[in-house]
């Protein structure tokens, strides 16, 4: 079996570890063999937390440099400084919206622009696909959905063997109920923004 290596980069709160972990969750019901990770950093205070899951053959839950075959970034910044973990043959998801660091706001640094990120992006990674994740959850009725944006374009741009349904399936029985129909609207934008 393929092995495929996948790493959730984001701030605290954007929702990175439920998304790894409904990833981990599908591929189980598909039968397929899955590992997942997480290092929350200080999340409490909004600083980075990253997950990988790992699909296939595979003994450690560690993405070390250079291996990464999917990095999913909820936040700009925090995509590119997580380039060191992509090849040249890495697909890279990322979020365009920043969410600038405490120390931006308080005038103690300067968040670099988007584009000139993008561009660095664009020339570590085999294939970016780039979507403002946060609009797109705001136009599905939920601003707090942008975990869903991004699992929909990493299932939208078919890197991994996880189908739009059983995901959805995933979604239906792992999330709240009271969010389920911005879930997975916020989902189908994503997909349909990463195709």
């Amino acid at each position: 079996m393929e092995t495929k290596r996948l790493v959730f980069i984001g701030v605290g709160g954007q929702g990175n570890l439920l998304a790894s972990r409904l990833v981990g969750e599908a591929a189980l019901a598909l039968g397929i063999p899955a590992v997942v990770s997480e290092i929350h950093g200080m999340a409490q205070r909004g600083g980075i937390v990253e997950s990988a899951v790992l699909l296939g053959d595979v003994t450690s839950p560690i993405v070390s440099r250079g291996e990464a075959d999917v990095l999913i970034g909820f936040e700009p910044l925090e995509t590119l400084r997580s380039l060191g973990k992509c090849n040249k043959n890495t697909l890279v998801i990322t979020n365009t919206h920043p969410l600038p660091p405490f120390t931006v706001a308080a005038g103690q640094g300067t968040y670099p622009p988007v584009d000139k990120s993008l561009e660095l992006i664009r020339s570590k990674a085999k294939k970016v696909i780039a979507i403002d994740g946060n609009a797109l959850a705001k136009e599905a009725g939920n601003p707090l959905s942008l975990n869903m944006v991004m699992l929909g374009a990493l299932i939208g741009s078919g890197a991994i063997s996880i189908g739009a349904e059983d995901m959805k399936k995933i979604i239906s029985t792992s999330t709240k109920k009271a969010f389920l129909e911005s879930n997975l609207k916020a989902f189908e934008l994503g997909m349909q923004s990463a195709r």
